[in-house]
């Protein structure tokens, strides 16, 4: 009995050895691709279909580039609705993707796994749809709103950040407008500035009254982070002066200040 119950406490150490091991190996592969320098054709795509890349910093530029190469080899592309997919509309997801992570010291949307593309407005039943973002790994895009929100950076309206940014949301679980923020203590205020901005935008929306935000972020908390996101990088200087705490929350949140690439 005793002999058997050595091997198997062997066979356990050797199994779990084997994923130490596994571990180790992706955890360097992963850096690797972060340091890896982007490919020559990559800016030049870029600069045609999302041209505010031409803003950031070289310190920036180095970052997303490495996230994007993460990205683009652990997360799996899929062309629907008779889309044939490219380099180039793979990079400027990824490029879009891969801008709410800058400066946050955070893996690359573990829970991702597809990037499904249509290449127009798409139907759920009778709806039509630019975007969804699954708690199941996935994430659906229309690719003609992906270059539309990429190449108009000022509009407030970003596709590509919205369903990511429910991504981020749903790390925590199911999308509720509170993702996860590293201290517990910071979910308070969190809650504090997010309630009353929703409510705001929630009461200015049933009375007709517009904001920097759209009004679709008035549907429930978690669209509201959405459209918050959307806004804080494409319409930074219009939501730090209209809803500073709000911006101060995501600067803090996503790392950066968009206003400086302004």
């Amino acid at each position: 009995m005793m002999l058997q119950i050595s091997l198997v406490l062997l066979v356990l150490l050797a199994i779990a050895g084997i994923f130490l091991l596994r571990k180790r190996a992706n955890e360097k592969h992963l850096l690797t691709l972060r340091t890896t320098p982007p490919p020559a054709d990559w800016l030049p795509i870029l600069e045609q279909t999302l041209p505010m890349v031409g803003k950031l910093t070289s310190e920036h530029w180095k970052q997303l580039s490495g996230l994007m190469n993460v990205f683009l080899h652990t997360k799996h592309f899929e062309g629907c609705g008779g889309l044939e997919l490219t380099e180039e509309m793979k990079v400027t997801v990824a490029a879009q993707a891969c801008m709410l992570l800058l400066g946050r010291n955070t893996e690359v949307y573990p829970k991702l796994k597809t990037v499904l593309l249509y290449p127009h407005t798409y139907t759920d039943g009778e709806t039509a749809r630019l975007g969804e973002s699954w708690n199941i790994g996935v994430v659906v895009l229309s690719w003609n709103s992906v270059v539309g929100g990429a190449r108009n950076f000022a509009d407030g309206h970003n596709v590509t950040f919205h369903e990511f940014a429910h991504q981020l949301d749903q790390e925590s679980g199911a999308a509720d407008g509170a993702p996860i923020l590293g201290e517990t203590n910071a979910y308070q205020t969190w809650a504090r500035v997010f309630s009353f901005e929703y409510e705001d935008l929630v009461e200015k929306t049933e009375h007709g009254q517009k904001d920097v935000m759209d009004e679709y972020g008035a549907t429930n908390p978690a669209e509201f982070f959405a459209v918050a996101t959307e806004t804080f990088f494409e319409k930074p200087k219009q939501m730090k002066q209209k809803h500073p705490e709000l911006y101060t929350k995501l600067r803090g949140y996503y790392k950066v200040d968009p206003t400086e690439w302004i």
